[in-house]
């Protein structure tokens, strides 16, 4: 039966439409195609974002042309590589070698003389206007003695820090022994563990011992370079335990009970003297602290000085009892124990 306000027309189809079958049975392998697809897109961004792809770079282009090096670098190669050959043929590149690493500067021989010519340069042109010729002459003859003067001081200080790190030193080795390494083990820890320069020094110790060099030949050699009267107790102590036998352990918690002593002798003796190594310094300092104020307050006050024969002889008169004045001070602030 037909429902009210409905007529048989209106479930028959129209005129020239005919009736097609639709639903999802027939569109799902389209879909399911194109959903796979989809994923695939997906994965492939999501890959594409975590791990980006690396451009190719040959082996051959290893420097880039915009990268050449510059007037600047290739004349310091070129006056690097001269300055070379004349240490060579002068004999001098070993002591310089010496120097330097007794100083802890990773340099060459020729770059070091390189940078002290250049600032050398530099400081007579800035000081040329200022105090005329002969301060720049001054500074150019006194820089290769300032260079000098520098690498003392810093291989100094750093003999004073090997010294000083030396009593910690022999307890880690001695710990480590007790604790059933053998000694060469026990200084390659000590090696890894200690600070700077003990641990360089050991290290090097440990680099010469895997190069074949006996053991005691490396520790004194490290006594001489470093200037260590107590390490090379150090090292007898362990030549003579190589020797004889015995309990190394002890032989080093001894020495290092001496060293120990004499290291708080050492402090006190700085102590009682720092007013005498103060003086000697302002004493030192004083002549041209004062030069340095009179020519900035009245350029023309020390003039005369340079006008004839007698000034130039006050000013050698004058550094000769300087320079006595300092070894004299130097001689008397100087303990030896």
């Amino acid at each position: 039966m037909l429902g009210a306000g409905t007529t048989s027309t209106d479930f028959l189809p129209l005129e020239g439409q005919g009736v097609t079958a639709t639903g999802p049975a027939a569109d799902s392998p389209i879909l399911l195609i194109l959903g796979l697809l989809l994923c695939c897109a997906a994965l492939a961004a999501v890959y594409l974002a975590i791990f980006p792809p690396c451009a190719k770079i040959s082996l051959q282009r290893t420097v880039s042309p915009s990268q050449q090096p510059s007037v600047l670098a290739g004349f310091t190669a070129t006056a690097t590589r001269v300055i070379e050959n004349l240490l060579t043929q002068i004999r001098g590149a070993p002591a310089l070698s010496a120097a330097l690493e007794a100083a802890g500067l990773r340099l060459k021989p020729a770059e070091f003389i390189i940078i002290v010519a250049s600032s050398t340069v530099v400081v007579a042109g800035v000081l040329l206007p200022i105090g005329g010729p002969l301060t720049a002459l001054f500074i150019v003859a006194t820089g290769g003695f300032g260079a000098k003067f520098l690498l003392g001081y810093l291989a100094g200080r750093r003999r004073a820090s090997f010294n000083d790190q030396l009593d910690d030193s022999l307890q880690l080795m001695a710990s480590g022994l007790r604790a059933g390494h053998s000694l060469l083990r026990a200084i390659d820890a000590l090696s890894a563990e200690a600070e700077t320069p003990t641990s360089e020094e050991f290290a090097r110790i440990i680099n010469e011992t895997r190069l074949g060099r006996d053991v005691g030949q490396a520790l004194d050699a490290t006594a001489e370079r470093m200037k260590s009267e107590d390490f090379l107790w150090v090292a007898q102590a362990i030549a003579i335990h190589r020797e004889v036998g015995g309990n190394l352990a002890e032989v080093l918690d001894q020495v290092g009970q001496t060293i120990r002593e004499r290291n708080q002798i050492r402090r006190q003796i700085q102590t009682l003297s720092a007013e005498g190594r103060i003086s000697a310094l302002v004493l030192m300092i004083l002549p041209f602290g004062l030069g340095g104020i009179l020519v900035l307050i009245t350029p023309g006050y020390l003039t005369p000085l340079f006008d004839g024969p007698i000034g130039y002889a006050m000013v050698a008169t004058a550094a000769i009892l300087l320079v006595a004045g300092g070894l004299w001070l130097r001689k008397v602030i100087s303990f030896k124990f």
